[in-house]
């Protein structure tokens, strides 16, 4: 089993870096956008929408990755005076009834939401703008999938602190 936590986290880790090289490649094409606005007063829809599709692939492979290094948004000011048991007995909770269930509602419907864009050929309303629009949804599926496995890990964990504390 710890192979198997290990081979989840080796992913996770592996799309997080994918998710850092793109925040240069945004940062690039954002620089680009400005000089072309504002020295030769030009603008393009789909490097907008590119820039708006990274943005959002990065934060979709970011959500498993803040997790398993621990830097994810809680309430810190009660948590970090509990014990290691405590902590992980709340970790468990908030992954079996908060997160958990949260990734099967999202790919529940995420997957219906990624079908009907694929079956529609749905593209950008705007002029200019980028085509084959089922593929940024389908990040959604990625990025919740990596969120799960990733709170799998979790889990398992948190059973092994259980388990040693007593």
């Amino acid at each position: 089993m710890s192979r198997l936590i290990s081979l989840i986290e080796a992913v996770v880790a592996f799309f997080a870096k994918i998710a850092a090289a793109l925040v240069v490649v945004l940062s690039l094409l954002i620089l680009y956008q400005a000089i072309n606005r504002y020295i030769f007063n030009d603008s393009s829809v789909m490097i907008q929408e590119i820039q708006w599709h990274l943005f959002d692939i990065i934060f979709l492979l970011g959500l498993s990755y803040a997790l398993q290094v621990d830097k994810h948004v809680r309430v810190d000011i009660f948590y970090a005076h509990f014990s290691d048991k405590t902590q992980a007995i709340i970790n468990l909770i908030s992954q079996l009834f908060l997160i958990l269930p949260f990734v099967g509602i999202i790919l529940y419907t995420g997957y219906t939401l990624v079908e009907m864009s694929y079956l529609q050929a749905e593209i950008s309303p705007d002029p200019g703008g980028l085509t084959h629009r089922y593929l940024i949804k389908a990040m959604i599926l990625v990025g919740f999938i990596l969120l799960g496995l990733q709170s799998l890990a979790e889990v398992y964990k948190n059973i092994l602190i259980i388990r040693s504390s007593k």
